[in-house]
């Protein structure tokens, strides 16, 4: 049996991610990983916040306080949301830990052994105000090759180029803003990319599968050819270089980030090590199938370093199967912005609405082939259209329909016929489109097809029509809303991957036990599963339709400001 290790990229340690944040990365792996589990397969869903480099140190800087102590508190605070917004994860670590530490230091290691490691003294640059060396992130100036004038020292965040910071024009620090630099000579050690290439440019075409835009960002690499990258810096907090001269110095973010997929599968495991094998996911692990989610800036790392850093070791670790690359969510054709207070930030986004609300929403612009754009309008349309409108309707139609008629217990009588078996086919066909959908990484065509499910209900109840077979045929309209409400018990499974809090809601007020809860899509199909007799509760409306005023609040409230 296939079991399924899935990560999606490592958030940041500073700051409140933003919408797009979630969307390019985790929510999309979330649903994935809940849409396995929902067809009884072994899942592992493994994610961590990445806490060394530059910008942790500036932002501890910046608010007083010694950069673990930030990275602690910033910890909790992402964790905590991503927990409000349901993301699943089995285990959510953290790269500053000593786990992460040992095996960074021990692919290191590796790799030198197997001389894919050279040392080099490099022109780097020197902040005199600073008195320091600058790391790339410390360096800010005007990228050489599409003119953003805020690129930093290793990736222009405009262009994703990858850079070193004497290329860019204009360079001043991060720090001070101070632009009395000059260039000085430290010593750094370099993976050997050029030495690894072949090997890296067979394992990328053997994955021809993979989603155009991340097969085409590793190509673009390879044919620009492969030069040696440097995995060290000038930095106190990291993780430590363990060679001689090297005492001041530590690995570079990007190469001990990606080992934190592993190095968090070892914190989940050390939680319970007679339970928990580590090595079973990641070393000679032959039943696994790993996918890997983020964004389309994180694809050059994942698809040619980490592989190579993998590679290198010549040891037999798991490397990606597919690996599902994300354009941009922007906002209102730009980018979110936290400094300029533009777009919406998830523990915003949590204090607007509840979190199936956003879940949907994203799932259904997500920027699968292009760059997605989030409005208030689109959001509300949305919303109101899907959420409210099919799904929450044709809930709370029935329910209170049946409530207020026959009581709350689901009604007895009549005999399944051609409505029903029509009913059932349009069901199990767009099941099938759903299934397919998610099992092939298209998350804006599994929405779509879990809004034609829903869609059925609608289409069910109108054509039959039970308030009038109360009246007529008692027996008949009892059939119909029974059904109606199985159909209900069929959302709440299959929309569970998408809105897991409204199906919790649903279970709840269909009175499911936890076994019950357990079904998957197949059982989803059983539209007699729930008997007649059987109690229910009429629950509070699922989603809220928005009205105008309240979108135009909300698109001045974050419209942001020049800065």
């Amino acid at each position: 049996m296939t079991r399924y290790l899935i990560t999606s990229a490592l958030p940041y340690i500073n700051g409140m991610k933003h919408l797009g944040n979630l969307v390019g990365s985790m929510l999309p792996a979330d649903v994935y990983a809940r849409f396995l589990r929902l067809e009884g397969e072994e899942v592992l869903f493994i994610c961590a916040t990445d806490e060394h480099g530059t910008p942790a140190e500036i932002a501890a800087l910046e608010e007083g306080l010694d950069v673990k102590t930030y990275c602690d508190i910033q910890h909790q605070r992402q964790k905590d949301v991503y927990m409000r917004f349901g993301l699943s994860f089995d285990y959510f670590g953290r790269s500053s830990s000593p786990q992460n530490h040992e095996l960074t230091q021990h692919f290191y290691r590796m790799l030198d052994k197997h001389g894919f490691i050279e040392e080099r003294g490099i022109q780097q640059i020197y902040s005199l105000d600073d008195e320091r060396f600058l790391p790339d992130r410390y360096v800010i100036g005007t990228c050489p090759k599409c003119g953003y004038d805020r690129a930093r020292g290793d990736q222009c965040e405009s262009c994703a180029s990858l850079l070193n910071p004497s290329e860019l024009v204009e360079p001043r620090s991060a720090v001070s803003g101070s632009r009395n630099l000059e260039l000085r000579t430290s010593k750094h050690l370099f993976l050997k990319l050029d030495t690894l290439s072949s090997e890296i440019e067979n394992w990328v075409k053997s994955n021809t599968h993979w989603p155009k835009l991340t097969y085409s960002v590793a190509m673009k690499w390879l044919n620009e050819g492969l030069q040696p990258r440097c995995i060290t810096r000038d930095l106190s907090w990291g993780v430590p270089v363990p060679r001689e001269g090297y005492e001041n110095k530590v690995f570079y973010v990007w190469f001990d980030a990606p080992i934190e997929y592993v190095g968090a599968t070892k914190e989940w495991a050390d939680q319970d090590p007679a339970n928990r094998d580590w090595r079973s996911w990641w070393y000679d692990a032959g039943d696994v199938y790993y996918a890997q989610f983020m964004a389309k800036d994180n694809l050059p790392f994942h698809t040619i370093v980490w592989p190579a850093t993998i590679l290198g070791t010549r040891e037999p670790w798991t490397m990606a199967d597919y690996i599902k690359g994300f354009n941009w969510l922007n906002y209102y054709g730009g980018k979110f912005s936290t400094s300029q207070g533009r777009g919406v930030f998830m523990d915003d986004a949590l204090d607007i609405l509840p979190p199936d609300y956003w879940r949907y929403f994203l799932m259904s612009i997500a920027p699968e082939t292009d760059d997605s754009d989030f409005t208030w309008d689109l959001f509300a349309s949305v919303v109101n259209k899907d959420l409210a409108g099919t799904l929450g309707n044709f809930v709370n139609r029935t329910l209170k329909l049946v409530a207020s008629r026959l009581g709350t217990t689901i009604p007895e009588g009549g005999r399944w016929g051609e409505h029903e078996d029509k009913l059932l086919a349009q069901c199990k066909e767009s099941i099938e489109e759903y299934r397919t959908a998610l099992r092939n990484f298209e998350f804006r065509k599994a929405a779509l097809a879990l809004k034609k499910l829903w869609t059925h209900g609608n289409v069910y109840i109108d054509a039959r029509a039970p308030w009038n077979l109360l009246k007529d045929d008692p027996a008949e309209a009892a059939l119909v809303l029974r059904t109606c409400i199985n159909l209900i018990r069929t959302y709440a499974i299959a929309s569970s991957p998408l809105i897991p809090f409204t199906s919790e809601a649903l279970f709840d007020a269909l009175g499911m036990t936890a076994w019950e809860r357990k079904a998957g899509l197949d059982d989803a199909l059983d539209l007699t599963a729930l008997e007649g007799g059987r109690p229910f509760e009429v629950p509070p409306i699922l989603f809220r339709r928005l009205d105008p005023d309240e979108v135009e609040t909300h698109r001045k409230r974050f419209a942001g400001v020049e800065g």
